[in-house]
């Protein structure tokens, strides 16, 4: 835990008591602040009670006690209106930020020379993140990995000299972290999402912009019109990351799945990226690139680089290699939720029996159309399924099968008869219609593939 000591002797008030608002109540106590917690879900207020957090009904409270309210990531902030403790709070004048501003505030104070590295973008925060941490460990640092991904920045140990943090970020947290000023930001890529929490994609990439402008080191995939325009306004310290065949001015270039340290002269190749499973596709290049350049950034060699790499495992259900039987490759890219993610997989692989489908997202998959004919099969579950079959109508063969247990079956059964043939469920959809989240969608396939006879399992 990293307590939080900045609010020591003065009153909080909090409210979202998931398991980063939990993790930020124990920690402001830990510091020597009070905390009056609040959460809609009466089974998250007696969690906090259990472990000594004050809670009250904040609609009740007298917020001029507050220095602060400590608003959970999830809780709208400015759209589609704002939640109504940040109205109470604006009325008092109280400030509202997150738990990753309390780390600053902390890391400013104890440790401001101890590295943090944070990592935003719409698609790839959680593998580019994963990679980083996994480099740097290899390569002998004491690294903290969490943030978005998954572990609450609080829980982790605190800064201190010689330790890095690494941290996945999203638009929400950073729009609750004013003093944000990582050692090495991190900007992916920038596509439509969450619009309704941002207003516009002018304040969304406006959010995304801030951590940038904040970082002593800025790393930059230049890739969509977006990202190249943030690029070219930033003026300190930056290392641009392009996927193509030249790269547009000094830089990190990755092509055809080589990686090329452009920042050299002359430039030099780093790692050859094409037989390494769990960075497979162009998108994966990326991250690649941009976890090149944040371990430059902080010291790492080349070589070493190179060598970690090797032995980075991925993460479930992001392009995972379950296994294979016989020649036919079975791959799980779950967190595939939309149409976007999805292009990313299957512009991986000239063709396959492509297992989609839950529910659907506002356009469908009708941007997909330049990869149709790379489809052998189509194999439809869940709700999207009329409408995907006429999408698709025309283009590639089509079986409604309504169950995942039912894809599995068929798509293996088929894909046999192709000589390296792969199964895809990359399914362009939530998953709710049908599973608890995405990582029971994944979980599920990844059970049914592995009791296929004759299977031999090559993922994690």
């Amino acid at each position: 835990m990293t307590p939080s000591t900045t609010f020591a002797g003065r009153t909080l008030a909090l409210f979202g008591l998931g398991g980063s608002g939990l993790a930020t109540a124990l920690s402001l106590q830990a510091g020597g602040a009070r905390v009056v917690a609040c959460d809609d879900n009466p089974e998250r207020m007696a969690a906090a009670e259990a472990e000594g957090v004050a809670t009250a009904d904040l609609r009740g409270a007298d917020w001029a006690e507050f220095a602060a309210l400590l608003l959970a990531p999830g809780v709208p902030f400015t759209h589609p209106e704002p939640h109504w403790t940040v109205k109470r709070a604006a009325s008092a004048g109280v400030p509202v930020i997150g738990d990753i501003e309390l780390f600053c505030r902390e890391r400013a104070t104890t440790a401001p020379d101890a590295p943090f590295v944070a990592i935003t973008g719409t698609n790839g925060k959680s593998t580019t993140t994963a990679l980083i941490a996994h480099v740097l460990r290899e390569t002998g640092h004491d690294v903290q990995m969490g943030g978005n991904i998954g572990t609450a920045i609080l829980s982790l140990a605190p800064p201190a000299p010689g330790r890095v943090h690494v941290i996945e970020m999203s638009s929400f947290q950073i729009d609750l972290t004013p003093t944000l000023k990582p050692s090495v930001g991190v900007l992916l890529n920038i596509t439509p999402d969450h619009l309704d929490r941002h207003g516009d994609m002018a304040n969304y990439a406006g959010i995304k912009e801030r951590l940038i402008a904040s970082s002593d080191h800025a790393v930059i995939g230049v890739d969509d019109d977006y990202t190249r325009a943030i690029a070219a306004r930033h003026a300190g310290p930056l290392t641009r990351v392009h996927v193509g065949e030249t790269a547009p001015g000094p830089g990190i270039l990755a092509r055809h799945g080589v990686l090329i340290d452009g920042c050299t002269e002359p430039p030099s190749p780093v790692a050859d990226l094409t037989g390494i499973p769990s960075l497979r596709g162009s998108h994966n290049w990326q991250n690649a690139g941009i976890a090149y350049a944040v371990a430059r950034a902080l010291g790492v060699a080349p070589d070493a680089f190179a060598q970690a790499l090797r032995s980075f495992p991925g993460l479930p259900h992001r392009m995972e290699e379950v296994g294979r039987r016989g020649s036919v490759l079975f791959i799980n890219d779950s967190k595939a939720t939309n149409a976007d993610s999805t292009e990313k997989a299957l512009a991986a692989f000239p063709r396959v029996h492509w297992i989609l489908g839950g529910k659907p997202k506002e356009g469908g998959i009708a941007s997909l159309a330049p990869y149709f004919p790379r489809i052998a099969h189509a194999y439809l579950i869940g709700a999207a399924s009329d409408a995907f079959a006429a999408t698709l109508e025309g283009h590639a063969p089509v079986s409604r099968c309504g169950t995942l247990e039912a894809a599995v079956a068929q798509a293996a059964e088929d894909a046999a008869h192709e000589p390296e043939a792969v199964v895809l469920l990359s399914p362009a959809c939530a998953s709710y219609d049908q599973f608890r989240s995405f990582e029971d969608r994944g979980d599920q396939f990844r059970a049914m593939v592995r009791a296929l006879p004759g299977l031999v399992p090559t993922g994690g």
